[in-house]
């Protein structure tokens, strides 16, 4: 073997290495955002974030853009019927009932049965079902669910897709904040 062919050899072995890595790195990564044990207790014992955490509020998701304004924020986790739900909800100390209190709530539904954004209408959710009149159209770059926040929500627009099988997202934001639904929804990543 030449120098050349050696060099060549050698230059690709770092290649080789990396691709035959994908496939281990894939399978190590979770399929689904869950919680940890003490995000499960902090929630059921309902502790108040002030200030609230930022981008990183929930462990293996991203949330890119918060609208300013908040003053708390909590971690929120359900199981249940086989799902795992686990959110966070950010506010302000307006009254739920003003119309410009400001709200966010970002929760990742591991639900195994999920595949396509119309199944959210049927989906086992304990809070947050797409109950109404829905719509599905394209949002932040992502084909979701929506509907008009009921009052069990709050006001505003809710949000819901399917981010990969298995992997249920939702949003809601309150009315001040829906004309920046697209950045927020744009902005997470799992």
């Amino acid at each position: 073997m030449n120098k050349i062919q050696k060099l060549a050899v050698l230059s690709v072995l770092p290649v080789t290495a990396a691709l035959t890595a994908f496939p281990a790195q894939a399978a190590e990564r979770p399929t689904c955002p869950v919680p940890t044990k003490a995000e499960a207790e902090r929630s059921s014992d309902t502790k108040i974030d002030k200030p609230p955490r930022g981008a990183a509020a929930l462990k293996g998701v991203r949330v890119d853009h918060i609208p300013k304004g908040f003053t708390y924020g909590q971690v929120v986790v359900n199981k249940h019927d086989g799902i795992t739900e686990y959110g966070y909800q950010w506010g302000d100390d307006r009254s739920d009932v003003d119309r410009k209190h400001r709200s966010l709530w970002v929760r990742v539904v591991c639900w195994p049965k999920a595949s396509e954004p119309a199944q959210l209408k049927n989906a086992p959710f304990d809070l947050g079902t797409f109950s109404g009149a829905t719509e599905t159209v394209k949002i932040g770059g992502r084909q979701v669910l929506t509907q008009e926040g009921d009052g069990a929500l709050g006001h505003g627009r809710y949000a819901g897709w399917v981010e990969r099988e298995g992997v249920v997202v939702t949003v809601m934001a309150s009315r001040p904040l829906v004309p920046e639904l697209a950045k927020i929804i744009k902005g997470i990543k799992l």
